[in-house]
């Protein structure tokens, strides 16, 4: 899920939740993520735990918000558009990490496959799903525009809805992941957040 800084996400517009996460992978590089939990709020701050230690967030007016929200692998099937971080597997396919699963008003959102940081060699895969093979343990392809990739897709691997959210879904024990520059003083110009909804972890 390529994400751009583009203008701000406008809540109740669908639409422009695509603006979130980028356009094509041939475009701006994805900014960098920081994943955490919150642990504190200000009206301009976001304080989180995260495995590099403290981390801060600035939100602004400009800053965007996303819900997360826990799916079922039943929603990963044939023309669905989704994104996929996945790991390469000697056979050259990929192995999931997680699915993310986009309403049809995202369908082309950061669509491509390019790096990403879930692991050695782990990448993002945007796309609509082609073949589904098998109920588990299964097997799937990802078209998207310029090539298509083979993926297995673990019992067990997490599985989000994206929708469009707001500030109020910040709240201490939420896990979120969040998309912008880290300043010299090491806080998070936070431009975008992904936020998990009752309990649920942004596994991208």
């Amino acid at each position: 899920m390529k994400i751009r800084l583009l203008a701000p996400l406008r809540l109740g517009a669908p639409l422009c939740l695509g603006a979130l996460l980028g356009a094509t992978a041939a475009q701006a590089q994805v900014p960098p993520r920081t994943r955490g939990v919150i642990t504190a709020m200000t009206d301009d701050s976001v304080t989180l735990r995260s495995h590099a230690g403290t981390k801060t967030l600035k939100i602004t007016g400009e800053t965007g918000y996303v819900g997360a929200t826990k799916a079922s692998l039943d929603a990963v099937k044939s023309g669905r558009f989704i994104g996929t971080a996945a790991v390469p597997q000697p056979d050259g396919t990929l192995k999931a990490l997680e699915v993310t699963v986009f309403p049809e008003s995202m369908r082309g959102a950061g669509e491509g496959n390019y790096g990403w940081d879930l692991g050695k060699g782990s990448s993002m895969t945007n796309g609509t799903i082609g073949s589904v093979v098998g109920t588990s343990g299964r097997t799937m392809t990802v078209d998207y525009k310029g090539g298509q990739k083979t993926l297995t897709v673990p019992d067990d691997v997490p599985v989000v809805d994206l929708e469009p959210g707001s500030k109020a879904l910040l709240k201490p024990g939420a896990h979120v992941v969040a998309f912008g520059p880290v300043g010299s003083d090491g806080s998070v110009d936070a431009k975008r957040i992904i936020i998990g909804e009752d309990g649920t972890v942004p596994p991208m």
